[in-house]
């Protein structure tokens, strides 16, 4: 992240710190909205990742991740766990941005807006619906390539000269996050956001937690449910609470 860019976001947004990893504290997903693409339609040209405990987690032991965060010029809050600890440390009210829900009203405003649109990840038959729906919604999707490319430069050169202003990548982390860094040492003049599973969850592919799990902060709860396969991942959060407790993040 540019100096530039670093004094921007923490000139207008309170910084937490969440172990070794600085959160931006945006009041509302409104406000990150607007912070991305402005009422006047500019667009800030920069990276954002979310951070919920397991990336906190993640981050204390492997540095390489923590870089990988660190590079990201936005940094918000997607996990409950982080927002307690902003709340804490802030002692006022902190929003839990959900990613998935931040990806589709971006989708939106960029329609407002008519903001170019590039997509990058997933199944070829779930970047094909993504894009599809996309469109109906009278988003300005100027270029779609699924996860499964072969010529990361012709990707490049795609995005490149396509025209667009925001780049969201459905890759996994870090993976999706590094590919953010190579893209942008050569076309920087966008907005790029990781997005992991989330064309799925928009396209119907995959089932999100129900209103009422999301509402209570259950969705850790609903995905262990529905795949017992995150136990291990879960029980990382349980050392996160601990050390949440003790004062030790």
């Amino acid at each position: 992240m540019s100096d530039a860019k670093a004094a921007a976001v923490s000139g207008q947004i309170a910084q937490v710190s969440v172990g070794p990893v600085q959160v931006s504290a945006f009041n509302d997903m409104q406000q990150l909205l607007q912070f991305i693409v402005g009422d006047d339609g500019k667009v800030f040209a920069g990276s954002a990742i979310a951070i919920n405990p397991e990336k906190v987690l993640t981050a204390m032991r492997e540095p390489r991740i923590n870089e990988v965060i660190r590079a990201a010029d936005i940094r918000y809050a997607d996990g409950i766990g982080v927002v307690k600890v902003m709340r804490k440390r802030l002692n006022k009210k902190v929003q839990r941005i959900p990613g998935c829900e931040l990806w589709q009203q971006l989708m939106l405003r960029a329609a407002k807006y008519q903001v170019p649109v590039f997509i990058v990840g997933a199944k070829p038959e779930v970047n094909q619906q993504t894009a599809a729906k996309l469109r109906s919604q009278q988003v300005n999707l100027v270029g779609a390539v699924d996860g499964y490319f072969s010529d990361e430069a012709a990707l490049i050169a795609q995005i490149k000269h396509s025209g667009t202003r925001i780049v969201s990548v459905a890759m996994g982390s870090p993976k999706q996050e590094l590919l953010i860094q190579r893209i942008r040492a050569q076309h920087p003049d966008c907005f790029y956001m990781g997005v992991g599973g989330t064309y799925d969850v928009f396209t119907g592919n995959v089932k999100r937690a129900p209103a009422l799990w999301c509402k209570l902060n259950l969705e850790w709860a609903y995905r262990l449910l529905s795949q017992p396969s995150r136990i291990g991942r879960q029980l990382g959060l349980a050392r996160y609470l601990w050390w949440y407790w003790t004062g030790k993040i």
